[in-house]
């Protein structure tokens, strides 16, 4: 971090000693803002610095709300580099001066993605120095605020926390703080090997992404308060592999008190882990292609080369997320279904197309492999078959991979999600499930230097896409995408709203909102669409008869 700190003066910076101000930097919310400056440059552009326990941070107002003062690229954890690389984050040291929080860090090393549907990320640079978070937060707020985490999505191999997409001065202007994180991903943060797993002090390897997140918990519980932020009130929030992380770390002993509410979005956590459930085998596959036998040659193997093993060898579609034992003590579902997940308030749903463009469809499926998906899917299909059929009659009519393609994304999705919701339900009636059926436009969301894609049927002919959401739950639809139009602005801002008041409450109803009812109550999702109802035949029968059949 050297080169991203000040000295007291540097630029006309006032800054102001903690003793100054007669608080310390382990009191509470309240004293902590004393130390906030704010400093005009510029006509509206403030910058601020702040005091936490770890030392001074130089942020500056939000481009979208001078309200709003935002922190990027602040270090959570030492770099993982060399002895750290392949291991749990080390705890990050007080620093002297002050640390320059004005500018976004680079992401972690992952794959660049130059056609990817919606989710291209283009090229750009990339680095294994990204254990970093950014802080949206109104730090002239009175009380202490709740605290939102966001973990983005990618597979666990791809994103980045401070992508545009994510901008949090919507979220943070309804009073919470937000706190977006990077957190190493491929096999920089999920590799399981033998040889690391008897060199760990934790007899376990793999997670390493987990364990940054848990990383990031931490820091917020010991310096959220200084941005304003509540420690005893926060919400782990994520998408996709981040939603997954989410379930994940729901079931976590590492994580026991970080967190306090969660909501998911569009992946759960409930697979059987049963092939390769610890990522032993297919981490040694890796090893054996670049001819390392040693933890030393694996701490020194350059970062193109890794990346290209992993892909050959298809690395990453097994092992990710692994139940090494510790972070992951058992396969989540069980410890779900054991009652050892942490029970708290908790919003979940899905998209109502979230198989395009993202889990494969193969229009030449025959009857034979149609029926061999089927036996091997499900263990009832013998009584549940023509409930099945009659779900899924539509998708049949166009071919046997429609109706498989339709099946796998429910299952994947949809199912998972309310399944999570029901776990939890036994414990928390608040407990929420949602489903997007609002179409936005389908644009390369992670590119806004180029966002149109050419789809014949125009911009809004990919249904409600995976992660057609994430724009409209941040409000960020006017850095990204394309074709937005008034009725996105009017789903997102009751998305906004739902979203902050659960974060504040754990109860997303609020005045001048749709009645949202638990799920323990009725079983019925709240549908986000043309109007916000509950609404029972929202993928109903297709799920019953899913059900039926497992």
């Amino acid at each position: 971090m050297k080169g991203r700190f000040q000295g007291s003066y540097r630029e006309g910076l006032v800054v102001m000693a903690f003793w100054l101000a007669g608080w310390s930097v382990m009191g509470d919310a309240s004293e902590a803002r004393q130390s906030v400056i704010l400093k005009p440059v510029q006509g509206n552009d403030m910058q601020t610095t702040i005091v936490t326990p770890l030392g001074q941070i130089l942020g500056q107002a939000a481009e979208k709300n001078p309200e709003i003062s935002v922190f990027r690229g602040v270090p959570y954890a030492e770099p993982p580099l060399e002895s750290r690389r392949f291991a749990p984050p080390g705890r990050l040291e007080p620093w002297d001066g002050v640390l320059d929080a004005r500018e976004d860090r680079l992401p972690c090393w992952q794959a660049h993605s130059e056609d990817a549907f919606v989710w291209s990320r283009g090229a750009f640079e990339r680095s294994e120095d990204c254990l970093h978070l950014t802080i949206w937060s109104r730090l002239a707020a009175k009380e202490p605020q709740p605290v939102m985490v966001w973990l983005h999505g990618g597979a666990h191999t791809g994103g980045w926390g401070h992508h545009p997409i994510f901008d949090g001065s919507a979220l943070a202007a309804e009073g919470v703080v937000l706190v977006s994180v990077n957190y190493r991903l491929g096999p920089w943060g999920f590799l399981a090997a033998p040889l690391l797993s008897t060199q760990s002090a934790r007899n376990a390897s793999g997670n390493y992404g987990l364990l940054d997140v848990i990383e990031a918990l931490h820091w917020v519980q010991n310096n959220i308060a200084a941005f304003g932020g509540d420690p005893s009130n926060v919400t782990l929030f994520g998408q996709s592999a981040g939603s997954q992380s989410v379930c994940a770390l729901m079931t976590s002993p590492h994580a026991v008190g970080l967190f306090h509410k969660a909501i998911g979005q569009s992946a759960a956590c409930l697979g059987d882990f049963k092939v390769d459930g610890a990522g032993l085998d297919t981490g040694q596959k890796l090893l054996d292609a670049l001819s390392i036998d040693s933890i030393e040659s694996l701490r020194t193997v350059g970062n193109q080369a890794l990346l290209d093993a992993a892909e050959s060898n298809h690395w990453a579609a097994r092992s990710r997320i692994v139940v090494d034992g510790d972070v992951l003590p058992t396969a989540p579902r069980a410890r779900f279904e054991q009652n050892q997940a942490r029970k708290m308030p908790l919003m979940v749903g899905s998209l109502a197309n979230e198989g395009i463009g993202l889990i494969p469809l193969n229009k030449t499926l025959s009857e034979a492999a149609f029926e061999s998906f089927l036996a091997s899917t499900f263990s009832r299909l013998e009584e549940g078959r023509d409930a099945l059929f009659a779900a899924y009659h539509e998708a049949l009519q166009l071919s046997y991979g429609h109706a498989q393609h339709a099946m796998v994304t429910d299952l994947f999705m949809a199912h998972s999600m309310r399944e999570w919701a029901t776990f939890n339900a036994r414990h928390v009636s608040d407990t929420y499930v949602y489903y997007m059926s609002h179409v936005p436009p389908a644009c390369r969301i992670y590119r806004p230097d180029s966002p149109e894609l050419d789809l014949p049927g125009g911009p809004r002919s990919a249904g409600a896409y995976h992660s057609g959401d994430l724009a409209l739950v941040f409000g960020s639809m006017d850095l990204v995408g394309c074709g937005w139009d008034a009725s996105d602005h009017a789903v997102s801002k009751r998305m906004i709203h739902y979203w902050t008041q659960f974060a504040k409450t754990g109860n997303p109803n609020g005045d001048g909102l749709p009645e949202w009812a638990p799920w323990g109550e009725q079983n019925q999702p709240l549908e986000l669409g043309r109007e916000f109802a509950m609404n029972e035949e929202a993928l109903g029968e297709k799920l019953t008869a899913l059900r039926l059949a497992l």
